[in-house]
């Protein structure tokens, strides 16, 4: 295998070529190459700098898992900057939902529904009521993305740690407790609606 020194002087085409045979140190270069880039153009769209952290290291973590879909028909940077933006526009989108929810429901009651969430029953001699929060939990779940719906069950329901969902999900632990707290909060604006009626 090439030594990563040895990349610096190697254009993008090569940088891939050698990305695709599983040469992680090309990789690392096409990062160190082109991630100002690929920040700024995160930045430009959330405008929040940690928003644009968590969303840019997962336009590379993506890029990598999809390298092979990569044909060259355009420049690698180009093809990045399209992974990021689609990132950004889905991230924007959920955003954009959960402010047609109650701010101060959120504030309020938060706190105290993330964190009852995993744990949530229904009393055991009330049988319908606990298949109506079965059924709404499921609901919630649903609404939630890929990312933070898997992040969320492997951490909150099956007991994982940071690192271990990072592991299997292929990002950094940050990534991860980015993703697990927007899961807590989209989860406890939609179960708010429990407390209310009593489930919670």
């Amino acid at each position: 295998m090439t030594r990563g020194a040895d990349y610096s002087s190697q254009d993008d085409v090569a940088l891939v070529s050698a990305s695709k045979r599983g040469e992680m140190s090309a990789f690392e270069e096409l990062v160190g190459r082109h991630r100002d880039k690929i920040y700024a153009r995160a930045l430009s769209m959330v405008r929040n700098e940690d928003e644009a952290v968590d969303l840019s290291q997962e336009a590379w973590v993506k890029a990598w898992q999809r390298l092979v879909q990569f044909q060259g028909d355009s420049s690698f940077l180009t093809w990045m900057t399209r992974i990021t933006i689609n990132l950004c526009l889905d991230h924007l989108r959920r955003q954009q939902r959960a402010r047609t929810e109650s701010l101060d429901q959120m504030d309020e009651e938060s706190g105290g529904v993330e964190r009852q969430m995993p744990l949530v029953e229904a009393k055991p001699e009330e049988q319908m009521d606990r298949l109506t929060l079965r059924r709404r939990i499921d609901s919630a779940l649903g609404q939630l993305s890929h990312e933070h719906r898997t992040v969320l069950i492997l951490h909150e329901f099956e007991g994982l740690e940071y690192k271990e969902v990072a592991k299997r999900m292929g990002c950094s632990i940050g990534t991860i407790m980015s993703r697990l707290f927007y899961a807590r909060r989209k989860m406890a604006i939609l179960l708010s609606e429990l407390k209310k009626e009593g489930y919670v």
